[in-house]
C-alpha cells in the first residue's frame, strides 16, 4: 500500500527531514527520487509570496501524488509545499518518491512537480526593489505538464 504524505506549510520547509523520512523507510523500496524548488536569487528580488486557496490546493496535491502513486507503483509519494513570504535561498517544495527502482521514482517526481505547477491552485507575488507585482504561470510549465499528459494518454491508448 502507497503511503501519500502531502501537505501546505505556512512554516519554514525542512527538506533535509523530509528526505530522511523516505531514506531508510521502506527496505523494498530500491530507488528513492527527489526534488527541491527554492527561491531563485534575481536582479532586485527581495521576496517571493505564495498564496493558496485552501481546501482546493490540498486537495489538487493529494490527486496528484494518488496518480503518481498508481502510474509508478510508488511505495511512497510526497509533496510538501510553502506557502507565504519567502526570501531568496529559502525551500519552496519538496516532492519526494520511493519505488522499487530508480526509474520509477525519477519519473513520479518529475511527473509530480511539472503537474503541480500547473493544476494546484497557488499564486505567486514578487516583491523587488522597485516594487511588487502578481506573476502569470510560465509556458514552460504548461509544456512541462503536457509532456507527462501525453505520454501518459499515448501509453493508455
Amino acid at each position: 500500500m502507497t503511503r501519500i504524505d502531502t501537505g501546505i506549510l505556512d512554516t519554514a520547509l525542512d527538506p533535509a527531514a523530509a528526505l530522511a523520512r523516505l531514506a531508510g523507510a521502506d527496505l523494498s523500496a530500491g530507488g528513492v527520487a527527489s526534488f527541491l524548488g527554492q527561491v531563485r536569487q534575481e536582479d532586485g528580488l527581495t521576496a517571493l509570496e505564495l498564496e493558496h486557496y485552501p481546501g482546493v490546493t490540498e486537495q489538487a496535491l493529494a490527486r496528484i501524488a494518488r496518480t503518481a502513486a498508481e502510474r509508478w507503483q510508488l511505495h511512497r509519494a510526497v509533496i510538501h509545499h510553502r506557502v507565504g513570504r519567502m526570501t531568496p535561498g529559502e525551500p519552496i517544495v519538496f516532492v519526494g518518491a520511493t519505488a522499487p527502482h530508480r526509474r520509477a521514482a525519477l519519473d513520479a517526481v518529475g511527473y509530480m512537480i511539472d503537474l503541480l505547477k500547473t493544476e494546484a491552485p497557488f499564486w505567486k507575488r514578487v516583491h523587488t526593489t522597485s516594487g511588487s507585482h502578481w506573476v502569470d504561470a510560465a509556458d514552460t510549465d504548461r509544456q512541462a505538464a503536457d509532456f507527462w499528459l501525453d505520454q501518459m494518454a499515448s501509453e493508455d491508448a
